[in-house]
């Protein structure tokens, strides 16, 4: 892990923000055409028909955290290919669901701010067009910068620290997926979990009801 030599002003305090279910709400719109998008690709191009495509989608997503990583280990799929082919959003603005107010609480929040998020760069930056926020963030993170090793695996922090130039603990993680934070936590970054639920998880440091509560959080910048 690289020493912090950054100081301790709330300048140098990043904020990784996930981005599907975190930033928008995806679950809707976005996430059913994209897993329709990839069980057509599955179909066209290893000869298979929905119900067979739709399960290896699922078990590969289960068994190595994402479906590429599944096609890229056991039939050479091309990633490019397959992000590009299955992010194909002709009517993305009419999918989005989000809260106009979120672009204001941003920029109000003390620190620097980043998206890291395991979908494709172009699609990310798509989104923050869409919800209006492409102006929030400093930096973009997709797969590709992870190396295509996604959220929680350890190599997708350590890529995104590697470029930040700052450890762990001059970071806060932003997020909806629980097994995230925990991957976020063991490396010793804050935490802010985006649910509904009464749980607070040993790993979180602040629960969220809603992002629009950020304020609430604006405190792990000290």
């Amino acid at each position: 892990m690289m020493r912090d030599t950054s100081g301790s002003s709330d300048a140098t305090r990043v904020w990784l923000f996930d981005l599907d279910n975190t930033l928008h709400d995806a679950s809707p719109h976005i996430f059913p055409h994209i897993n329709r998008s990839m069980t057509e690709y599955l179909m066209r191009h290893l000869a298979l028909d929905e119900a067979g495509a739709n399960a290896l989608r699922i078990e590969y997503w289960h068994r190595y955290g994402a479906t590429l990583l599944g096609l890229m280990r056991n039939h050479g799929t091309d990633a490019a290919h397959f992000l590009h082919e299955t992010h194909q959003f002709p009517q993305l603005e009419r999918m989005l669901v989000f809260n106009r107010a979120l672009a204001a609480r941003l920029r109000h929040l003390p620190g620097r701010k980043v998206l890291f998020s395991n979908a494709p760069e172009a699609y990310a930056r798509a989104v923050l067009r869409g919800i209006g926020l492409e102006r929030c963030f400093e930096r973009v993170f997709g797969i590709e910068q992870l190396g295509l090793q996604p959220k929680p695996q350890s190599e997708s922090f350590r890529r995104v620290l590697h470029a930040l130039r700052l450890p762990a603990h001059r970071c806060i993680m932003v997020e909806d997926t629980l097994p995230n934070l925990r991957a976020a936590k063991a490396l010793g970054m804050r935490t802010v979990w985006v649910n509904r639920g009464s749980v607070r998880p040993a790993c979180v440091d602040v629960k969220l009801r809603n992002i629009l509560d950020l304020r609430s959080a604006a405190h792990l910048v000290r």
